[in-house]
């Protein structure tokens, strides 16, 4: 029996994280990315400022207005949207690699590119939609006041834009309410598991059952098995006759007086 290891390849998916500002996908996304090695992180381009804690091309690329523009009517980016007044997109060519090769790939962005995602036909298959809610709206407005990274007026407007929303939860593949942390991610990480698992996801996998198929045919009824058996006859039962179908002819003709041949005498009694 052989002992090779099992060889199933798999394309990767894509798993979007979405949530109003200060519901906590950030960080969700910190712990996902630092305890699956096979998930990279989609880092998108972005023309708002870089905040204080943010590092250029490890949490977005920071671009000016034009270049981003350039790169979405080039069609380089697989979404893009305007957010509190900045503009998000995702670059394309790093994610279609990441798919093909078998990774998987983390988006952390809003309901309006998820739409977009899931439009795209060539990749709404690889797509995983996972909203995170605040456990209420008072918590969500003291985790935007503790961050201590935007202005008042620009967490008003989140907080503001938050109800429109939350109000997308229905379009997403699963809901989590992060109200403990540690509760929470192991959530998400069971979605991850669970989802890489698909049957669809698994390349090879019917190349790997029909070989399955063949060997049990092999070891229960012999070699033969794997090709298909002639239909045996019928067999009737002894001192039985089978029934004829209707309008056939048997195959055995009825026994009767010899034929004489046309001029031929027949023989003396």
């Amino acid at each position: 029996m052989s002992t090779d290891p099992i060889q199933l390849s798999r394309r990767g998916l894509m798993l979007v994280l979405s949530s109003p500002s200060g519901a906590g996908k950030s960080t969700l996304a910190r712990l996902l990315l630092s305890e699956e090695r096979e998930l990279i992180l989609s880092i998108s381009v972005t023309t708002r400022q870089r905040r204080p804690s943010e590092v250029d091309g490890q949490h977005y690329h920071f671009i000016g207005e034009p270049a981003f523009l350039r790169m979405r009517d080039n069609g380089e980016l697989l979404e893009s949207a305007e957010v509190h007044g900045n503009y998000y997109g995702t670059p394309r060519e790093p994610v279609e690699t990441a798919l093909a090769e078998g990774r998987d790939v983390l988006f952390d962005i809003d309901w309006q590119g998820t739409e977009q995602l899931a439009a795209n036909e060539s990749l709404s298959g690889d797509l995983v939609r996972v909203f995170v809610l605040p456990p209420n709206f008072s918590e969500l407005k003291a985790r935007l006041e503790r961050r201590a990274e935007d202005s008042t007026d620009t967490i008003k407007k989140r907080l503001g834009n938050s109800r429109t929303e939350i109000g997308k939860w229905t379009q997403y593949d699963y809901v989590i309410v992060n109200e403990d942390l540690g509760e929470t991610f192991p959530m998400l990480r069971a979605i991850l598991r669970a989802e890489r698992m698909r049957r669809e996801r698994v390349v090879g996998l019917s190349e790997f059952v029909d070989g399955l198929l063949q060997q049990a045919g092999e070891m229960i009824e012999g070699p033969a098995s794997a090709a298909a058996e002639p239909i045996a006859e019928p067999v009737a039962e002894p001192g039985s006759t089978p029934d004829a179908e209707p309008g056939s002819t048997p195959d055995a003709e009825p026994v009767g007086e010899p034929a004489v041949e046309p001029g031929e005498e027949g023989s003396e009694p």
